[in-house]
This record gives structure tokens, C-alpha cells and sequence, in this order.
């Protein structure tokens, strides 16, 4: 299966690591990406081909991976728009619908779009996943297979969803780390160290969030487990309750997939 990625960023990079850790052959991987630097670092950290642009490859591949911004999108593939028979083309572009890339790809029908999520440069990731009619299923186990790469996978049959998983997961990591910040801050302003303030704010969330994953338990059910009555988590929860805690995060996750729409309306356009 020849593999080609239209891009070499970070998240081609995470992709292409995983991969090759996962047994995919190196000289099955070509990457085209105008800069030097970037393909001179992933040749020699992976041994692949790089090439400065889609007239470089040999031949048309199996599988093409849209690794570039989306607002670089619709000229990226024009030089592919035709020329892609069924081939399947895997979009890891936030925002961009299938129809969109449909149309700049002369209507090419085999498309996967997918959501990952920042972790996946460390192997953590969890990504979201959609097919278009036509993919067929071995299609869509080879685009399972690459994203297993660098985490755990979830199929939708809605592609409406997409903006959706973006809220949760793809937005999320930033979310979590503004938790993390604010137990940092809480811990400085407690009069504990900085790198205190780290290991404790870090390793709490790591570990609630194993045990959460390990539980089959709601996280309701945990939460409450910790919190006794006229306690101190009892006490914390009431504050950040009367400060809207918990609404403000799913009001954001409701604004940020708001957000994805409109962005994938006007980065569709055209």
C-alpha cells in the first residue's frame, strides 16, 4: 500500500512515527511539502521519501493523507483532482467537509475525514472518523489502521457529528490544560512550589482520568465518592459550582462546535 502525505507538519509527523513503529515500511511512505527543513527532518528521522511537490512522486498512491491547514486546501490538491481513480483520501484538516473536498478533487468519491487530537503526537490520541459512500471496508480498515497509529479510534456514520467530536476532543486537550493551569495557579497562591504545584496538578488529572477509564462506573458516581459531606471537596465543588464551572465548560464545548460549523461553511466556499 503506497501511502503519500500532502503535508509535514507536526501531525504528519506524529502519523508517519506511529506508523512506521506499527510495522508500515518506510519506502511505502512519501511525503511532498515545500519546505526544506521539514523534509529533511522526516527523511532522516524516518527514512521516506520527500518531495517538494505532487509532480515528484513516481505515481498516484493508494492512500493520499491531506495533512496540510485548511485554508491551504483547494489549491494543495488541485495538481490531484482527477488523477486519483480509487484511491483513498484520508483529511485530517479541521473544519472541511467531504463535499468540499469532493468537489476540488473533480469529484473524487472515496474520501475518510477524520478529527485527531494534539496527544496523538505522543501516541495518546483519540481521532474521529467518517467515510463517505463510496470508501469500501478494506478502505476503511487500512484508514483505521493509520490512525490507530498514534491512538484509539471512533467511527461516526453522521459526518453533521464532526464538529461535534472537534468540540469534545479535538478542543478538549486545551481544555484539560486549562484545569491543569488553574490547579497550578491554586497550588502557587496555597504556597506551594512551583514544580510541586506541576507534579500535584499533573498527576492528579492523569490518575483521575485512569481511573475514570478503568471504572465502568459514571464520572458522577466517582465524583460523589470523593466528596463527603462537610468536606473540604464538598466545599470546593459548592464554590465552583456558584462560579458556573461546570456549565461554562459545556456551554464552550457548545461554542466551539457552533464555531466549527461556521468555520467549515466559509473554509468550504469556492
Amino acid at each position: 500500500m503506497k501511502i503519500v502525505f500532502l503535508g509535514g507538519g507536526n501531525m504528519a509527523n506524529a502519523l508517519i512515527g506511529g506508523m512506521v513503529k506499527q510495522g508500515f515500511a518506510a519506502a511505502d511512505i512519501d511525503v511532498i511539502d515545500p519546505g526544506a527543513d521539514a523534509r529533511s527532518k522526516l527523511s532522516a528521522a524516518y527514512g521516506v521519501s520527500c518531495h517538494a511537490g505532487a509532480d515528484a512522486l513516481p505515481a498516484m498512491p493508494d492512500v493520499l493523507i491531506l495533512a496540510i491547514k485548511p485554508q491551504q486546501m483547494k489549491d494543495a490538491v488541485a495538481p490531484f483532482a482527477g488523477q486519483l481513480g480509487a484511491a483513498l483520501v484520508v483529511s485530517i484538516a479541521a473544519g472541511l467537509d467531504m463535499a468540499a473536498l469532493a468537489r476540488w478533487l473533480g469529484g473524487h468519491e472515496r474520501i475518510v475525514r477524520c478529527m485527531p487530537n494534539t496527544p496523538a503526537l505522543i501516541g495518546a490520541g483519540i481521532t474521529g472518523l467518517c467515510a463517505s459512500p463510496g470508501v469500501s471496508a478494506e478502505q476503511r480498515a487500512a484508514a483505521e489502521r493509520i490512525l490507530r497509529a498514534v491512538g484509539s479510534t471512533v467511527w461516526l456514520d453522521d459526518e453533521a457529528r464532526m464538529d461535534a467530536v472537534t468540540a469534545i476532543s479535538g478542543s478538549g486537550p486545551a481544555y484539560v490544560f486549562l484545569f491543569i493551569e488553574a490547579l497550578q495557579q491554586a497550588a502557587a497562591e496555597l504556597g506551594l512550589s512551583p514544580e510541586q504545584g506541576r507534579q500535584l496538578a499533573i498527576e492528579t488529572v492523569q490518575g483521575a482520568a485512569a481511573l475514570a477509564a478503568q471504572s465502568s462506573e459514571p464520572a458522577a458516581t466517582l465524583r460523589e465518592r470523593v466528596t463527603s459531606k462537610g468536606g473540604t471537596t464538598e466545599a470546593a465543588l459548592r464554590t465552583m459550582a456558584e462560579r458556573g464551572v461546570k456549565d461554562g465548560i459545556v456551554a464552550g464545548c457548545l461554542a466551539a462546535e457552533a464555531r466549527g460549523r461556521e468555520l467549515g461553511q466559509i473554509l468550504g466556499a469556492g
